[in-house]
């Protein structure tokens, strides 16, 4: 038995912009917690180099790299939840280091997405699936809205 997917969600201009304050917040909290989450993996791999060939016995920081590791497995499933509560509210979350996300949308007939960054006021531009961020267009057709 095949599970049924549900309705993709279509954003419009006005109801992208409407779920701005909470998508922003989600991002964010992303935002911040992935840099975070990057810098102790990074402190944590120079410390796993620096124990490398020491026995567990002999080392006297392997609690405290243990404990650093469990924090980072839980901070890691904080960000896979954040995630989905994007993707609960229909926004396909795109980039953790600059907080990008799509809105799926349709102008003019297309499928289309409607394209945010934390930082920005609003939701102000849109690209195509093919052409990605880099193609990214400003959203000055009233037909977009």
């Amino acid at each position: 038995m095949s599970a049924k997917l549900a309705p993709r969600t279509l954003f419009t201009v006005v109801s992208a912009n409407k779920a701005l304050p909470l998508v922003r917040a989600i991002v964010q909290d992303i935002v911040d917690l992935y840099s975070d989450v990057r810098e102790r993996e990074q402190r944590l791999s120079a410390m796993r180099r620096d124990t490398t060939g020491k026995h567990q016995q002999d080392d006297p920081y392997s609690e405290e790299v243990e404990q650093i590791r469990t924090e980072l497995e839980k901070d890691v499933e904080k960000l896979e939840g954040f995630v989905e509560e994007l993707v609960e509210l229909g926004v396909e979350f795109k980039d953790p280091v600059i907080g990008l996300v799509d809105f799926p949308a349709n102008i003019d007939g297309q499928e289309v997405y409607l394209c945010w960054k934390l930082g920005e006021s609003t939701v102000e531009f849109w690209h195509t699936h093919e052409a990605g961020f880099q193609g990214r267009q400003r959203l000055d057709d009233p037909a977009a809205n």
